[in-house]
């Protein structure tokens, strides 16, 4: 797939810290509790820490108590890529960044949280950027 932000392996690897570059370019995931966002309660937008692209509202936010930000609907649909993930022996959906390509998390459905769509966005706390309202 093409992406808007398109850059190097290099270039990515002099942008991001080795912690981002191994979650947002490797697909790597985060220990869980440990996220800058799992418990934040901040009015705001969560960007892509890759390219800035914005992701995610604090109005969608939920405590899903999983150990990463949960969300229960993106910001826009088109902001947000959906691929099926069959790694780990399983079938899981990721969640990347529609505009660089940038893997944030997995989406679970089903779960019975009450949340409006039954979703819940399983984001890693290093692929976003919060952006507090003024």
């Amino acid at each position: 797939m093409s992406y808007e932000v398109s850059k190097s392996d290099e270039q990515w690897r002099a942008e991001l810290s080795p912690q981002e570059y191994a979650v947002l370019r490797e697909a790597g995931t985060e220990r869980p509790f440990v996220g800058e966002y799992t418990d934040t309660k901040t009015t705001g937008v969560y960007s892509c820490r890759a390219c800035g692209a914005e992701l995610f509202r604090s109005d969608t936010k939920f405590e899903s108590h999983c150990g990463w930000p949960s969300f229960y609907d993106p910001a826009d649909t088109d902001a947000v890529e959906l691929i099926q993930d069959r790694s780990l022996g399983m079938v899981r959906t990721e969640v990347r960044c529609a505009r660089c390509g940038s893997h944030l998390g997995h989406v679970f459905e089903g779960e019975g949280y009450g949340t409006p769509t039954d979703q819940r966005y399983c984001i890693n706390s290093i692929s976003l950027k919060l952006t507090p309202e003024e």
